[in-house]
């Protein structure tokens, strides 16, 4: 279930600001047709940072509700206080989503102990599967391997999105932890490498435009046939890195909206519209990459 192309699905909104539940059908559409693994709800790349938790919830059972079942929602259920993650967790206990996505505190940087104990707290308070999400880059904060074994012990925290882009971390986590922890990439770029190094799949910005072949990708990666793996991947390279040029979700919203996908590319402050100079790069990355508009 969690293995493969999972997608970190973006969350439309209308010209107001307000979730577009049109464009959200179409989005679950898209990833059901194309056999997508699974979808993240509002995780980074859904907004989450500038949504109400009444909005987060919202959005997640909303997905829920249009997915009917078809794929599994993993809700991003992350927060800075511990007893707010705790909250948001419970408040998808017999929901129907399959697992949780945590990211790791951010802001208030806590050292490992503070890591251990904030994951350790949610995971005792809830019986829904947990995968730990460490982005450094975004939260100020390190979840290290030795951090990560010793919460591999909780029976409900099933994995790790592994989001550092740094591939010696796999064979440092994967020396400590139990043989059936997932091991997930979070970084396009490197997920093909992620997984050649014993990864199971990869959370993913680009399958938002490029289901199909993440899906591919993932697909002969865990069968062990990294030539036609490479040979896909090989034209997403562009748009991997395009898709970071501005800060995400900025471009992958916009190149939705110029595909089809979705209505409008509408974000909220303090994410801003897209600059020219981005949008000129992200059609030569989608152009090289041959992918079939809508």
């Amino acid at each position: 279930m969690f293995t493969g192309s999972i997608v970190a699905l973006i969350t439309p909104m209308d010209e107001k600001g307000q979730i577009c539940r049109s464009s959200l059908k179409k989005l679950i559409n898209y990833h059901v047709i194309n056999k997508t693994k699974a979808i993240v709800s509002i995780g980074t790349t859904g907004e989450s940072a500038t949504l109400s938790q009444e909005e987060h919830i919202n959005v997640v059972m909303m997905t829920l509700e249009l997915a009917d079942q078809r794929i599994p929602i993993i809700a991003g259920t992350g927060a800075n206080a511990t007893t707010e993650a705790i909250s948001l967790t419970k408040r998808f206990e017999k929901s129907g989503i399959s697992a949780c996505l945590t990211v790791t505190p951010y802001y208030n940087r806590p050292t490992q102990e503070g890591l251990y104990q904030h994951f350790k707290a949610i995971s005792e308070n809830t019986e829904l599967p947990q995968i730990l999400y460490n982005v450094p880059s975004r939260t100020g904060c390190d979840l290290l391997p030795e951090t990560v074994a010793k919460l591999s012990n909780f029976q409900n925290i099933i994995g790790i999105k592994e989001a550092t882009g740094d591939l010696s971390r796999i064979n440092k986590i994967k020396e400590l932890v139990k043989n059936n922890f997932l091991l997930i990439s979070g970084d396009d770029a490197t997920a093909l490498d992620f997984m050649q190094l014993g990864g199971q799949g990869v959370i993913s910005v680009t399958a938002n435009i490029a289901a199909r072949e993440m899906m591919q990708i993932c697909s002969y990666a865990l069968k062990g046939d990294f030539i036609n793996a490479r040979s896909i991947n090989k034209r997403l390279t562009l748009l991997h890195e395009a898709l970071f040029i501005e800060p995400n979700p900025i471009p992958v919203k916009w190149l939705a909206k110029e595909i089809g996908l979705i209505k409008n590319d509408t974000l909220r402050l303090p994410l801003t519209p897209i600059l020219k100079t981005t949008r000129l790069k992200l059609k030569t990355a989608f152009q090289y990459a041959n992918l079939q508009r809508l």
